[in-house]
């Protein structure tokens, strides 16, 4: 396992950096193993939150390719997704994790929110009551480049959430880094709306790993670490979480020292 060359804490979040995102997917993907077996010797299932997205890529590959989960008990869950988009579209986060996780893994179950539901409302009352049947044991995701954890961008995050799942429209800065990622051919083809679980929902997760590598992220890694807990970056919550780890390489680092 490839060890961090910087460990510290901002408030009550974990940081550790690595000098490359290489190094710090395999050290993640050994982390969650670890703590995926522990979770299984002391409760029959777990359920656990996965994010879609470019910096979830190389953990995934790497947590797969390890092995030593019993994925038949786990069940899986993901963060967001567009409203009217196909489980078939190429980026649907649905065909995200069909191609790339459990198709590979098997879980006991995933389930996945219906963005081309014919009634929203209803798919967010459906999904939250997945999400809350059982505690979440693990949550893995990412920083948007404005901030945003799953789909909560600063225009529509509230730390006090009442909501579990919610419906929201995306602001431009989300949907543009959707075209600058390869995601979408232009902004006129990101869809305006889609689901997210909310900031508290994933809060209540027993332990939460982030990883947040690249340079496009170093400016919102500077001001989630180095300005006030607000929403106007939705990410800065995790510093009031102890069961939280936040995974930097270098590069999404630079701006810090």
């Amino acid at each position: 396992m490839t060890a961090p060359t910087k460990s510290f804490h901002v408030d009550r979040l974990s940081v550790q950096i690595y000098k490359s995102e290489s190094d710090m997917a395999q050290d993640v993907a050994g982390i969650t193993q670890k703590y995926l077996q522990s979770i299984l010797q002391h409760q029959q299932t777990s359920a656990v939150l996965f994010a879609t997205g470019n910096s979830q890529l190389k953990f995934l590959e790497a947590l797969i390719a390890l092995g030593g989960v019993d994925w038949s008990r786990i069940t899986l869950f993901h963060l967001d997704e567009y409203l009217g988009i196909s489980a078939d579209h190429p980026a649907s986060f649905r065909h995200y994790m069909r191609e790339r996780v459990e198709k590979r893994v098997r879980p006991q179950t995933f389930h996945y929110i219906a963005g081309d539901t014919l009634e929203p409302l209803t798919e967010c009352d459906r999904y939250t009551k997945l999400l809350q049947a059982q505690p979440i044991d693990l949550c893995c995701l990412g920083i948007g480049e404005n901030g945003h954890l799953a789909f909560n961008d600063p225009s529509v995050a509230n730390f006090q959430d009442p909501y579990s799942v919610k419906l929201v429209k995306l602001d431009t800065a989300n949907r543009q880094q959707q075209v600058s990622t390869g995601q979408f051919p232009n902004l006129d083809s990101v869809p305006q709306y889609a689901f997210t679980v909310t900031l508290p929902l994933i809060c209540s997760a027993k332990k939460i790993l982030c990883l947040a590598p690249q340079q496009r992220k170093a400016k919102i890694i500077q001001n989630m670490l180095q300005s006030s807990v607000t929403t106007d970056c939705p990410a800065s919550i995790l510093r009031q979480q102890p069961q939280a780890n936040l995974f930097l390489d270098v590069n999404s680092a630079s701006l810090l020292f």
